[in-house]
């Protein structure tokens, strides 16, 4: 993870007896330098999570002090989000295993409970197919979405908070007692207000980007992913605009560097294509914005839109 979850160590400091003077303190070793979180919402690095349906638990310390990711930890947690259906394991995204432990952290509760993580597309489909609310694009098949159960009383203050984020995506369900938190396109709704039966994801009508990171050094290889990919592939132009958020924000370019472009100069990519977006600007904040090749109206959007990044 080059450079940027690094930590300075501490000097440590060896005094030679000449030139001391007696009962002169020793000087005291420099404090470490606070790590650089990858992620703009971020837990203390540990996370417990239950899943009551499947009978498990984990109790982890998923982010080690130098602000790496420790792969075994997230195994356990990515086992107690497999799918209740069928037992499939998928990719469960970094960014919501933080967010997860953000609200463990400002709830208080010694021991998140999860309703719903993972779903496979088979098990969704499933779902649907016996009419329960699930989208077909639902983010839970990314790895991406999470209900969590939570006390009724603090229910919905913590929905609210959650919004205030503007981060994620926020569904609040009174009745059943949980919250859905995913790491989508900022947006929130209740239970009577989310439109699910409506597939507003079909034919990438809501197709965006996200990043691996939030955070990135200069000249860093950025990997970006295309989410709620309804109808692949879709066609990418090679030039990506860094957009430069707020006050004197500007534009400028990076190129996708892998996969490369093809005859006609458009990159294809399909669910599981991780682009590498390279030569990317400093920027205090803003955000990555990729033009579709052969955008159709009312459906696959012009331009696709990153999560916002920082890049130093």
């Amino acid at each position: 993870m080059s450079g940027w979850a690094a930590v300075v160590p501490m000097l440590v400091l060896i005094l030679a007896t000449v030139g001391v003077a007696a009962g002169e303190p020793a000087p005291t070793p420099a404090a470490a330098e606070p790590v650089d979180l990858r992620y703009f919402r971020a837990g203390d690095g540990d996370l417990a999570i239950k899943s009551p349906g499947l009978g498990e638990r984990a109790s982890v310390v998923y982010r080690l002090p130098d602000g790496t990711y420790d792969e075994a930890a997230l195994a356990r947690v990515q086992r107690v989000f497999r799918s209740k259906g069928d037992g499939k394991q998928g990719e469960i995204d970094l960014r919501l295993v933080e967010l997860l432990a953000w609200l463990q952290g400002r709830t208080g509760v010694g021991e998140l409970s999860l309703i719903s993580g993972y779903r496979s597309p088979a098990y969704n489909e499933r779902l649907r197919r016996n009419g329960v609310q699930a989208a077909s694009a639902s983010l839970h098949t990314q790895g991406m979405a999470a209900d969590v159960a939570f006390p009724q009383k603090g229910l919905r203050p913590l929905w609210l908070q959650v919004r205030e984020l503007e981060c994620c995506g926020a569904g609040y369900y009174a009745s059943p007692g949980f919250l859905h938190v995913d790491t989508g396109q900022p947006r929130f709704w209740e239970a009577a207000t989310s439109k699910v039966g409506e597939d507003l994801s079909g034919g990438n009508a809501r197709l965006f980007a996200r990043t691996e990171f939030d955070r990135y050094q200069a000249g860093e290889g950025i990997e970006v992913r295309l989410r709620s990919l309804t109808a692949p592939p879709v066609r990418l132009k090679p030039i990506v605009r860094a957009v430069a958020d707020g006050n004197g924000g500007g534009t400028r370019e990076a190129r996708i560097d892998r996969p490369l472009a093809g005859a006609d100069g458009c990159v294809e990519v399909d669910a599981v294509t991780r682009l590498l977006v390279r030569e990317v600007p400093a920027l205090e904040l803003g955000h990555l914005e990729l033009d579709v090749c052969e955008p159709r109206p009312e459906r696959t959007p012009a331009v696709v839109t990153s999560n916002p990044i920082a890049v130093r």
